[in-house]
């Protein structure tokens, strides 16, 4: 080969570009590695919201007839982050529901915060509901412990909220009353199918004074039933009672008899000193209803039955006197005979009413600090207590079937925080350690740089 040959074939290959295997190589292996890591992040989060979401978005079966319902023998405050009724899992029925003032049943802008528990275990549930109220008055649990009714809160068109906890959905029922400003459930029927609403319906200028409308109300959605009308101040409705085919309700000092199509069967004046006993009243057979009559000299307060039809005594309950407590409501009756009743603790603290608003007896909730579940057995000499609940929890409604079931089981109320804590502050902590991760990507490549620069410094040398 000659010197010119040589030369050509030298100044031809210092032409032709140099290719950057090792740069290559090393950009390669980087990709490689950020793939890697980015994957792996990927799937860590991925698992930890899997871990978080799925345990709230599973949906058990759930078998009314199966569930071992039971009453707790205590309540507690719903921990910090409870879940909704609307969340999952589903709460699918309820044995007891609770309300007051108390810290944890309070919401934004006076809300109120209804309280619920588990027919069968101490699953903890809660419902925001605008404004006051209070369980047994005017938030209801079904006697099926399935469905919960509260007042929508709608000033424009008042109706009633009927919460179905199996599903977690609500369904609205519009008031069909003409110029009503309120609607307020005050009772179930039997069956669960129907409720029986009262509308205040103003009949004097600026709405001074009212009238309330008794409707029976089918949970499906149909015709609205007129029952009754009377003068609110009366505190017309404010105890129902229901048996099969059947309810009695209290309007002043008058107890009525009425079938599910709205018509009259009988009605007697109450005695002195006695009130309709509660949504209980009915006796188990349906033959007798329980008046609550307060002593005037010990305060005690005691359950008798009277004749639906005329109001005469009945039979004579041997049950224990209730003492110390500012009202009592009948719940039901359980399979030994022992009739159940709320009773109110006197709220010692409690400011005075206006004069405007003393013309009427206050709600037994008004008036109560606590409130206890008590079993008053035939033939005991006390009531025996069966639930107890935590100061400022000053109302309770306890689910028809638990009654009639008779079971009384240890409660284990939950502590420490709920399922929506765990699950927004597992969102937090994702979005935070994405945007950390954001943020710090260029720290990172050139970390990943350096480390590759040094290992292929090392295999050179």
């Amino acid at each position: 080969m000659t010197a010119r040959l040589r030369d050509a074939l030298r100044s031809a290959a210092e032409d032709v570009p140099t290719y950057p295997v090792y740069d290559r190589a090393l950009a390669t292996a980087r990709r490689s590695r950020r793939s890697r890591l980015a994957a792996a992040a990927g799937v860590v989060m991925l698992l930890a919201l899997a871990g978080v979401v799925v345990p709230l978005t599973r949906t058990p079966a759930f078998d009314p007839a199966a569930a071992d319902a039971a009453l707790p023998d205590r309540l507690g405050l719903p921990p910090i982050g409870t879940l909704h009724v609307s969340d999952r899992p589903r709460l699918g029925s309820a044995s007891v529901i609770f309300t007051g003032p108390a810290p944890r049943l309070r919401g934004w802008n006076n809300a109120s915060v209804v309280g619920l528990v588990g027919a069968d275990a101490d699953h903890y549930r809660i419902m925001r509901v605008g404004g006051e109220v209070a369980a047994g008055e005017t938030v209801h649990l079904s006697p099926d412990g399935q469905h919960l009714a509260r007042p929508d809160g709608d000033e424009d068109e008042p109706g009633i909220d009927v919460v179905d906890l199996a599903t977690g959905r609500t369904r609205q029922l519009k008031s069909s009353v003409t110029n009503t400003v309120a609607s307020t459930p005050v009772g179930w029927a039997a069956d669960s199918a129907s409720l029986v609403v009262r509308d205040e319906v103003p009949v004097a200028f600026a709405g001074a004074t009212y009238t309330s409308v008794l409707s029976i109300v089918p949970v499906d959605g149909g015709r609205w039933t007129a029952l009754a009308s009377g003068a609110q101040e009366a505190r017309f409705g404010s105890i129902v009672a229901a048996a099969p085919g059947r309810l009695a309700y209290q309007a002043g000092r008058t107890v009525t008899v009425a079938d599910l199509q709205g018509r009259e069967l009988s009605s007697f004046p109450l005695p002195d000193g006695s009130s309709l006993a509660g949504k209980g009243a009915w006796s188990p057979d349906g033959a007798t209803l329980t008046l609550a009559t307060r002593q005037p000299t010990t305060g005690e307060w005691t359950l008798h039955r009277v004749d639906p039809r005329t109001g005469r005594d009945d039979e004579s309950l041997r049950l224990p006197a209730v003492a110390r407590a500012v009202a009592i409501r009948l719940l039901g009756w359980a399979p030994d005979g022992s009739a159940l009743v709320a009773a109110y603790q006197e709220d010692m603290e409690a400011p005075e009413r206006p004069l405007e608003e003393q013309a009427q007896p206050p709600a037994p909730a008004e008036q109560a600090s606590s409130v206890r579940v008590l079993a008053l057995t035939p033939g005991a000499t006390a009531p025996r207590t069966v639930l107890t609940a935590p100061a400022q929890v000053n109302a309770v409604d306890v689910a028809d079937q638990v009654i009639h079931g008779g079971r009384v089981r240890d409660a284990q109320p939950p502590g420490g925080v709920g399922g929506r804590f765990w699950l927004w502050t597992g969102l937090a902590t994702m979005l935070v350690a994405g945007a950390v991760l954001y943020g710090a990507r260029g720290r990172v490549r050139r970390w990943l740089d350096r480390r590759d620069q040094r290992d292929g410094d090392g295999v050179l040398h």
